[in-house]
């Protein structure tokens, strides 16, 4: 299990901590022990982490791994919870996602985080939602928020342009009606943050050339795009090379903390030339809650699930990989 690797003293960890009333609707916030002052006077980057699990499963507590892989390059880590099928369908976790955003912008200064420097980042179905807050803009205007309030995303085996779907369980997590809507592709516009993108030649679960085309796009609308596909994984190791045992495999975290830093730096430039306070271009939302005030502080958790596979539609890839 991955979580049984991680080092317990490299990190505080909050935990189980409210951004909205529902059950689901709760995350976790990874920080370094190391004083985010003596790192940068207005903190460290933020990073809001989506788990994958089809829409339909997944535990914040099972990426515990990703919690310390992020916390150990210097970084804020941010883990929700989400609802899922059956108990909601697209949108609805669109809308908790953009909720669990809102809330790390709003919190990230009581965990030595930077407010203005907000990194999105998931895995298959977490890095779908990922995207799609950051090309789709409603979901962030429903928070008061733009894609300005982010400083870029990295999205992990993400399936951007599924279409059409033939597994009847995700007919049913996205209506007819609404599938034009559910696809991150459709909504490129120019005006994206940047993003870096990475596949695993070996997946058989989410096609790579999901990532292929959404760069293709973005890349002709004049954002800023990386892409890395990595010759020896698949879709389940792509997530789990984060973890230090299986870092070997495929330099993903390397790879995403210099993504972050760079685009961290044109963050802080930003903010520089801005006259707004530290939350730069956007509009400023008071800090209003005690850090702690519904959390359980740990160095650590217990659970050590790995990440499970997900997307599967019938003997092929999602997103046209017949």
């Amino acid at each position: 299990m991955l979580n049984a690797t991680v080092p317990r003293q490299a990190f505080r960890a909050s935990t189980a901590i409210p951004y909205g009333s529902d059950a689901r609707q709760k995350l976790d916030v990874y920080e370094p022990f190391e004083a985010a002052a003596t790192v940068s006077p207005h903190g460290r980057p933020v990073v809001v982490f989506f788990y994958g699990g089809s829409w339909q499963n997944g535990e914040r507590s099972d990426y515990l791994f990703v919690g310390e892989a992020l916390a150990s390059r210097g970084l804020v880590a941010v883990l929700p919870d989400y609802r899922t099928w059956p108990d909601i369908r697209f949108p609805g976790f669109m809308e908790d996602a953009a909720a669990a955003v809102r809330w790390a912008r709003d919190h990230a200064a009581e965990f030595g985080g930077d407010p203005s420097r907000i990194f999105l980042m998931g895995h298959s179905a977490g890095a779908h939602i990922a995207v799609l807050l950051a090309t789709d803009g409603h979901y962030l205007a429903a928070q008061q928020m733009s894609k300005c309030d982010l400083s870029g995303v990295i999205g992990l085996a993400g399936p951007y342009d599924f279409l059409p779907l033939t597994d009847p369980v995700l007919k049913n997590v996205f209506p007819a009606p609404l599938r034009a809507a559910s696809q991150p592709i459709n909504f490129v516009s120019g005006d994206e943050p940047p993003m870096f993108l990475a596949a695993g030649k070996r997946d058989t679960t989410v096609d790579p050339g999901n990532t292929d085309r959404l760069a293709a796009k973005l890349r002709a609308a004049g954002d800023t795009v990386e892409v890395k596909h990595y010759p020896v994984v698949g879709h389940a190791l792509l997530v789990a090379a984060l973890a230090a045992p299986l870092r070997f495999f495929a330099p993903v975290l390397t790879d995403a903390s210099r993504f972050i830093d760079a685009e961290s730096g044109h963050a802080a430039q930003r903010g520089n030339d801005s006259t707004q306070t530290t939350v730069g271009a956007s509009n400023v939302y008071p800090l209003n809650s005690p850090r702690l005030a519904h959390a359980d502080t740990t160095q650590a958790a217990s659970s050590a699930h790995a990440p499970e596979p997900e997307l599967a539609s019938g003997t092929s890839s999602l997103g046209h990989a017949e």
